[in-house]
């Protein structure tokens, strides 16, 4: 498979308004690097439902992204919307992720149970809820890592055999 074109979407309103280092967007950016993955966009926007919704769109539909990691806003706080967000701009949802992700973090701390991230596919775009910790990031992220580049390569339409 070609170089991954990868976007990153910091939700965070402390980090929109630059009171706040984006450490967990830095991780996403160190792990990928495990990849044969670039990070082509990277932006860090407020906790704003349409605002999400609009990068989300043109991350897919008009720059052609693969893999959009988003991290922040998916927990429980009154402005957590990542999760509606990407629901609803996803054409299929991929649980496996999300439930996989749970639950390796449920092993470190029972607050992984209150995580509402989603993972989804929007045409050829793979987008994926990240929590907003550079820990959780970290931990989240090594789950799935082993199976993104196949997951992508699917999503492009190969049609090889899974089974190895």
């Amino acid at each position: 498979m070609s170089m991954i074109k990868v976007g990153i979407v910091t939700i965070s309103d402390r980090g929109s308004r630059g009171e706040r280092e984006d450490l967990s967007g830095k991780e996403i950016e160190r792990l990928i690097r495990t990849l044969p993955a670039e990070v082509v966009a990277y932006e860090i926007i407020p906790d704003e439902r349409e605002e999400i919704e609009r990068v989300l769109r043109e991350f897919s539909d008009e720059r052609g992204i693969d893999l959009v990691l988003t991290t922040g806003g998916t927990g429980v706080a009154p402005r957590d919307v990542t999760p509606e967000a990407t629901r609803a701009v996803i054409e299929k949802e991929l649980p496996g992720m999300a439930e996989a992700m749970r639950a390796e973090s449920l092993k470190k701390t029972p607050h992984a149970m209150i995580s509402r991230a989603v993972a989804g596919i929007r045409g050829q775009t793979l987008i994926v809820n990240l929590p907003g910790s550079p820990k959780a990031v970290r931990e989240n992220l090594s789950v799935i890592l082993p199976a993104l580049e196949h997951t992508i390569s699917k999503i492009k339409g190969d049609e090889s055999e899974c089974g190895r």
